[in-house]
């Protein structure tokens, strides 16, 4: 069995322009060299209405538990204005000890490095205690309709259990082995439509204009104080993202307006309950204003804690004697994929530094790279030992 060069093979994969959620046939590749590991595959294609169709891969060799789960992304963002490359993007060039290109950072170099540490263990143990899985999507960057989510209800149907997953989102805010993500804040997103009555602005008593009603339910919603914070999260926060009153003329009172808001919430709190206490602000301020709203929420996630534990401990020992950095145990950031897969698995997220994804001329290290896939492989070998 041949081992895989993490270098080479994140160069192969950035190759491909697989912007979201276009797999540009980098899928297929990757479950070829799979296959020659030794791995089971299955690419799976799920579509939904209003949503692009997705190609998604899960690979497993070994058919006894525990199953050890890595999980990754293969779409990428758009690399934006060409122009504003020292490269071409998915030409993954290697300048001053970087390899640079689009997805070079997030996260085709974490998925090289993994499978490369899987190569390397398969060939020192031809048998081993239990079953290793890769859980790859191409809809993490985007809508995550078709993705993660649909490959974890797959699972379920099939009663396929992973005993432990490993996300490699880069974790690290600037350095390899600062940090390890236990949990990540859930995310809801509201809409919200204010209906009055258009008039003239000169007469208001013949109007009922929406946007006093908007500002003031805005006003109301961003002084909540949800919460301090705990132990393992920042607190809940409310941030508003769109106003939007369409009305082009300067002596008319609209008729509607708009506002889009976003709240990232720690495991104090649920997406329902937060919504029943925002719905009460809602209901109270418009029937005071004499307005009517509609809402529409959007929950990308909910809270979630993976409680340390010898797993973590283990993971988090290695980490720091690959890099002599003691990484710190974090649930700040965004959304991740570990928000779906945690239903059918406790998971941890560790990968490489994050400081330059999705900007322009995106790397990695060439020494962070060789380190993770080091990483990976001494957690394999202690995961199975």
């Amino acid at each position: 069995m041949s081992k895989i060069n993490e270098l080479q093979l994140a160069k192969e994969l950035i190759k491909f322009p697989s912007i979201t959620p276009v797999d540009a046939g980098v899928i297929k590749f990757l479950e070829k060299k799979l296959k020659k590991l030794g791995f089971k595959t299955k690419i799976s294609e799920f579509k939904e209405k209003n949503f692009k169709p997705v190609k998604n891969l899960y690979a497993k060799i070994g058919n006894k538990e525990p199953n050890f789960c890595y999980a990754g992304h293969l779409d990428v963002v758009p690399p934006g204005n060409l122009n504003d490359w020292v490269v071409n993007p998915f030409k993954p060039t290697i300048k001053q000890g970087h390899l640079i290109g689009r997805g070079a950072n997030d996260m085709k170099s974490s998925i090289a490095a993994f499978v490369s540490a899987v190569s390397i263990f398969l060939n020192k143990n031809h048998k081993f205690n239990g079953s290793i899985s890769l859980l790859i999507t191409g809809d993490e960057e985007g809508d995550a309709i078709n993705g993660t989510k649909k490959v974890v209800d797959y699972l379920k149907k099939k009663k396929e259990k992973i005993s432990f997953c490993l996300v490699g989102e880069p974790t690290n805010p600037n350095k390899l082995g600062e940090m390890i993500k236990i949990g990540r804040r859930g995310s809801l997103t509201g809409k919200l439509i204010i209906d009055g009555i258009q008039g003239h602005v000169a007469y208001p008593q013949k109007a009922n204009n929406p946007s006093t009603t908007i500002v003031e339910i805005l006003d109301e919603l961003k002084n909540i104080k949800f919460d301090n914070g705990t132990k393992d999260f920042q607190p809940t926060n409310l941030e508003v993202t769109r106003i939007n009153i369409n009305n082009s003329a300067d002596n008319v009172i609209p008729g509607s307006a708009e506002a889009t808001f976003n709240i990232r919430f720690n495991n104090k709190h649920s997406s329902s309950s937060i919504k029943k206490r925002i719905n009460k602000i809602l209901k109270k301020i418009s029937k005071k204003n004499k307005s009517k709203f509609k809402i529409e929420y959007r929950v990308s996630g909910e809270a979630f804690l993976t409680k340390p534990n010898n797993i973590t401990f283990m993971i988090q020992n290695i980490i720091k004697k690959i890099t002599k950095i003691k990484p710190k145990l974090s649930t700040t950031g965004g959304t991740s994929d570990a928000r779906f897969i945690r239903k059918i698995s406790p998971c941890l997220e560790f990968g490489l530094v994050g400081k330059n994804m999705h900007k322009v001329n995106e790397s990695v290290a060439l020494k962070d790279l060789k380190n993770l896939s080091k990483i990976y492989h001494n957690i394999l070998q202690k995961y199975f030992k």
